[in-house]
């Protein structure tokens, strides 16, 4: 048998309930690489050895209690978890020094139907602080790094989740993707990330950054090995009133292609300034999938080009609005000098970082009085318009095939003085936020400098199994999700 380590989330699952190795055996193993590594790569803000390392023995004893059960695939299997969901116990910092120390009560929804169908939570991953940013490098704690190079970024804001999968730490991740930050960092690490449809999983337990744009994802070396993961945590929950009723889909990723499936390829997202070894990988796995028995054409998604500006009205004015409890009152530590609203300002000003007073700054402008219908109310409007185009394309096609950015794994500190370039990388995932519709990342190939090329597939709302299967079609008859980073 391969390292424990290098098993897939399947391979894994297969030989706990074979009785070739223990839950325990793979929690360890996971262990053990993260203390061997993960002071390089950073992905970890907590690791729960002894918290994973119970739920493992837990995990063991109920395979030896009902011998041959029928347990979810992800039973006995670790797990990471991004630090903006809750876990009831552990630290949860979101990536701040003002959620410093904060344990919660409770545990997010999503968390807490991975671990009451048997996984294992090895750990709470790092992040942009508030999930505001797309490389980790704005984290209170510290840059995470790219396993495939240490100088790179991983992507944000998932990236700690991201980098925790491709670096071998777990089997398989939660993030968030509010803009795009499960796909893109899935792009540059080399894994699969899937972008649910907006109330497909519930949000309660989140940290929330824009309550209108935030979804819970999940991060695998595969889509086989997203599959169990996505259906575990998704479903109607009562606790999240944006939660849908919808049931999840029965369906079987089976890999014999996507015969007379439509697929749409939008003119618009291939650009003046994409990468040229990015646009040829998307295009060939395009030309793959043509080759699996789809049906691909030319489309048009006309507004695509103020998504960019349309985002960054809506999810700042949130932000500015969901992270006004963070005052030392009602959550975080007091600074200042005991008086109001001076311990206000002096608890905000020091413990939030940069890029969350600048996005707090924006969004509270957008929504002030007198700019309101201005920014925010006419952003909203053309969100309605992006959607609508989507809407539009999904009456011709069944997916929408693009990249997920521009270029690969940029340096860390190259945007460092450029804010505006950083939001650029989200170029290509922003709109499907926007819309609320899922969408998937998927490893197609790899630059000259050897760092994973991502390609994007989207789908109409609640439509996760038809992105699943496609993906899957083409990972059965490809192998770049099987190359792993020199760590």
């Amino acid at each position: 048998m391969a390292a424990l380590t290098d098993l897939t989330l399947l391979e894994a699952a297969g030989a706990l309930r074979a009785g070739e190795v223990s839950s325990v055996e793979l929690t360890r193993a996971c262990l053990d690489r993260i203390r061997a590594v993960d002071s390089r790569v950073h992905a970890f803000l907590t690791v729960t050895d002894d918290l994973a390392l119970a739920q493992a023995r837990a995990a063991d004893n109920w395979l030896r209690q009902n011998p041959g059960g029928s347990a979810p695939l992800v039973h006995g299997i670790p797990l990471a978890v991004k630090d903006v969901l809750c876990v009831e116990g552990a630290p949860a910092t979101a990536g701040s020094r003002i959620l410093e120390g904060f344990r919660p009560p409770y545990s997010a929804t999503s968390v807490s139907r991975l671990l009451t169908s048997g996984a294992v939570l090895v750990g709470k991953t790092n992040t942009d602080e508030f999930a505001m940013g797309s490389s980790t490098e704005n984290s209170a704690y510290g840059v995470t790094h790219n396993p495939w190079s240490l100088d790179r970024v991983p992507g944000g804001s998932s990236g700690g989740s991201t980098a925790a999968v491709s670096a071998r730490f777990c089997y398989a991740a939660l993030g968030t993707d509010t803009g795009g930050s499960v796909r893109q960092p899935a792009g540059f690490c080399g894994v699969s990330g899937l972008k649910t449809s907006y109330g497909r999983v519930s949000r309660y337990g989140l940290i929330a950054f824009g309550s209108s744009l935030d979804t819970v994802g999940a991060i695998a070396r595969s889509v086989a090995d997203l599959e169990p993961v996505f259906r575990t945590m998704a479903g109607h929950d009562p606790l999240d009133a944006t939660s849908m009723q919808s049931p999840v889909p029965e369906f079987e990723l089976n890999g014999k292609g996507i015969r007379g499936l439509r697929i749409g390829v939008p003119k618009e997202y291939f650009i003046p300034g994409l990468q040229s070894e990015v646009e040829s990988a998307v295009r060939q796995a395009i030309t793959a999938l043509e080759e699996l028995g789809a049906e691909t054409r030319e489309i048009s998604l006309p507004h695509t080009d103020l998504a960019l500006p349309v985002y960054y009205l809506i999810a700042p004015a949130e932000a500015s609005a969901n992270l006004a409890r963070f005052d030392g009152v009602r959550y975080g530590p007091r600074r200042g000098p005991g008086s109001y609203p001076e311990d206000y300002f002096v608890t905000r000003g020091e413990l939030f970082g940069p890029e969350v007073k600048r996005r707090i700054m924006l969004g509270t402008y957008a929504l002030s009085a007198g700019y309101y219908d201005t920014y925010y109310g006419q952003a909203q409007k053309v969100r309605t318009l992006i959607k609508g185009d989507f809407e539009t394309a999904f009456e011709s096609v069944d997916l929408i095939a693009c990249p997920v950015t521009p270029t690969t794994a940029f340096g860390i500190g190259a945007h460092g003085d450029d804010p505006l370039s950083m939001y650029l990388e989200d170029v290509f995932t922003l709109p499907a936020n926007l819309a609320g519709i899922p969408a998937l990342s998927f490893p197609v190939g790899f630059d000259s400098a050897r760092l994973p090329i991502g390609m994007q597939l989207m789908a109409p709302h609640l439509a996760e199994d038809r992105l699943l299967q496609a993906a899957h079609a083409y990972q059965t008859a490809t192998a770049w999700h099987r190359e792993a980073p020199p760590l």
